[in-house]
């Protein structure tokens, strides 16, 4: 407790950015879902207050992702009650926490760092491009979509394009105004100022957001319609709101389709909670870890709460957990708050926050996606060298032009290669000086090095001596020991002598059961 309130200054203004962002991504994914707005909203507040109160992660937020949507609106669909639904997210929160316990939070740590921050760069290269659209006025898409193809029949790039052809002066003139004010915030000026600093600059943006859309309206006439606003679901009393709440319905529990969609939102909010916390932690300045397996578990417990009182299924979510880093926090408080000033905005001031304009909150998420892809972060990885910045480049075109998992899978992939391919060529050494031939066999000599090693055997003239070096070599493939020992059997016939060095430990004892018989004791 101590800890949090040490860090209150920087966690509170942090909770006030977070909040504002998450507000209109929660109702975005709710509506881009299929599902009933109001579900996002439940589903922000858990992952506030739940799952950053179990959480062992200090800056992860977690709440609806963008990445569950197609499987979301595809089982709301197939199941086609809205109560067997939530069935299946209580159901995968059960499955989650059991992956807790047998942990299966490792994989995680199975993910390159250029694909890791390849993600971060793709987040925020999504973040400029997808909000650019609303930036202008233009918001037909909702809030938080993510996938390459939208649901209008335009792409991400179409799009851009697209909204241009509907762009609204007002939007436009809040959407300026607001960037300005986030750059001079971010200034030394702003910066030295003690009073300034504890005032998040977003909430400035918002507040001088809501003033310049009244003002233009009354002195302009340039109104901005209720789609440019935050819609925010209001209850005239406390028996409506109450109406908000929806329950899982256990009859559905003999259904197989539940089951079926419980165990791919498992899965999948799983992987994107892992991928999620692996990335915070890159960007975490202080660079604390985060514990994989209890991540899990405060996940499924997380879910399990969502899904038993009508709110969609939650993950770590990249966009609101950096925008909860740039904004300075420092502990699990930020996010803990965030999910208590949603629960409160939606109880006292939905009128109120239904007010802001969109433009507004997309500035706020294009400065966000601007510093997680800043041209710096491309110039270290050139500088890593090709095999760093071929995996991180691949991983952001992928996400980009596909979706998050899709990507990140392709970038672990190409990563892969590059590895392969690293100790592919450092496995065999080989070195000659006249007619004398040094092979080399270093580390793990897979199957992978067999062309090699017959191409530099076979390369060996005549009247030649080569020594065989395996002192240096971990294990040796069989395809390789038989390969040696097929140059064995016939390189007298071009009279070359071959000197065998062989390892002194126990795995490779003994490379000679007999003359010419290569084999690992």
């Amino acid at each position: 407790m101590k800890n949090y309130l040490k860090h209150a200054g920087a966690d509170i203004p942090a909770s006030v950015v977070v909040f504002l962002v998450a507000l209109p991504l929660c109702l975005g994914i709710a509506l881009g879902s299929g599902a009933p707005l109001f579900s996002g909203i439940i589903a922000g507040i858990v992952g506030g207050i739940v799952i950053g109160t179990l959480s062992g992660s200090q800056l992860s937020v977690s709440g609806p992702a963008a990445g569950l949507t197609v499987i979301v609106a595809s089982a709301i669909i197939k199941l086609q009650v809205y109560e067997a639904f939530l069935l299946a997210v209580v159901l995968a929160g059960m499955i989650q926490v059991v992956l807790g316990f047998v942990k299966a939070g490792v994989v995680g740590d199975y993910i390159p760092n250029s694909v890791i921050k390849g993600m971060l760069a793709a987040i925020g290269l999504i973040l400029i491009l997808k909000q650019l659209p609303h930036f202008v006025g233009y918001d037909s898409n909702y809030t938080g979509d993510v996938s390459f193809s939208q649901g209008d029949k335009e792409n991400t790039f179409s799009g851009i394009f697209h909204s241009l052809n509907y762009i609204t002066p007002a939007a436009v003139i809040i959407g300026i105004i607001s960037i300005i004010i986030l750059v001079a915030w971010e200034t030394k000026f702003f910066k030295s100022k003690k009073v300034l600093k504890l005032i998040p600059g977003p909430l400035v943006v918002v507040l001088v957001a809501v003033f310049l859309s009244k003002v233009l309206a009354g002195s302009t006439g340039m109104q901005l319609e209720q789609k440019h606003l935050v819609s925010l679901p209001v209850a005239e009393n406390a028996s409506m709101f109450l109406s908000f709440f929806t329950f899982p319905d256990i009859a559905f529990i003999k259904n197989p389709d539940v089951w079926i969609t419980a165990v791919t939102l498992a899965i999948v909010a799983s992987l994107e909670t892992l991928l999620g916390i692996e990335a915070v932690d890159k960007l975490d300045p202080l660079k604390r870890v985060t514990p994989s397996n209890r991540e899990l578990k405060a996940q499924g417990i997380g879910n399990m709460v969502s899904g038993l009182i009508g709110g969609l299924p939650l993950t770590s979510v990249v966009v609101r957990s950096s925008a909860n880093v740039m904004a300075g926090a420092k502990t699990k408080a930020s996010s803990i708050a965030h999910g208590i000033m949603l629960l409160v905005s939606v109880l006292l001031i939905p009128g109120i926050l239904n007010l802001i304009p969109l433009s507004a909150l997309a500035a706020i998420l294009i400065f966000t996606g601007y510093k997680l892809a800043k041209v710096s972060i491309f110039k270290e990885f050139y500088i890593k060298g090709w095999d760093q910045f071929i995996p991180f480049v691949v991983t952001i075109l992928a996400i980009l032009l596909t979706d998050l998992l899709v990507g990140i899978v392709t970038g672990i992939i190409v990563g892969l290669f590059f590895m392969v391919r690293a100790n592919f060529k450092s496995s065999v050494l080989v070195v000659s000086d006249a007619n004398r031939y040094l092979v080399r066999l270093r580390k793990d000599v897979s199957f992978l090095n067999k062309p090699i090693i017959k191409q530099k055997l076979e390369e060996v003239p005549a009247n030649s001596f080569i020594v065989i070096d395996a002192t240096r070599a971990d294990f040796i493939d069989k395809d390789i020991i038989e390969e040696i020992n097929n140059f064995l059997k016939h390189a007298h016939l071009k009279n070359i002598k071959v000197e065998i060095k062989k390892s002194m430990s126990k795995t490779m004892h003994s490379l000679f059961d007999e003359p010419l018989k290569l084999k690992i004791a």
